[in-house]
């Protein structure tokens, strides 16, 4: 049994995904303190085909990168399930850049949530897709 589900959990599953779409949808007002509210001072950040980022403060910063890089974000659930504290929510990510390109990649993130706040974040996605659409290397 994997360690989040061996303690309590803090969220029912319906509570787990209402929280995991906040998250999403909070990416379209680009309030980088409301984002970041829904993390655990320890949480873990993971693009999956790049090292991981640890802490609040890391997470803060290449969130901060990331709001400063495109105009627009919209983080859309194509398909989601949840148990309690995790949540899997399949998406496409839509980003417009300042100079006007359009970014939009199929992303599949796993949510592990303790206390009611994201302890791990995973990000599954195609690296190369995200490089040639953006101009930008993780």
């Amino acid at each position: 049994m994997s360690s989040h589900l061996q303690q309590r959990a803090s969220m029912t599953s319906a509570e787990s995904a209402a929280f995991v779409t906040s998250f999403l949808a909070s990416w379209e007002k680009r309030d980088l303190a409301h984002i970041l509210s829904h993390f655990a001072d320890d949480a873990v950040y993971h693009n999956v085909p790049v090292e991981p980022i640890v802490g609040l403060a890391a997470i803060r910063g290449i969130f901060n990168a990331f709001l400063e890089a495109f105009r627009s974000a919209s983080l859309d659930v194509v398909t989601m399930a949840s148990s309690p504290d995790l949540v899997l929510a399949e998406r496409v990510d839509r980003f417009v850049l300042h100079d006007g390109r359009r970014v939009e990649l199929p992303v599949t993130g796993v949510f592990v949530i303790r206390d009611r706040k994201i302890v791990r974040f995973s990000d599954y996605f195609d690296l190369a897709s995200f490089a040639r659409q953006s101009g930008m290397n993780l």
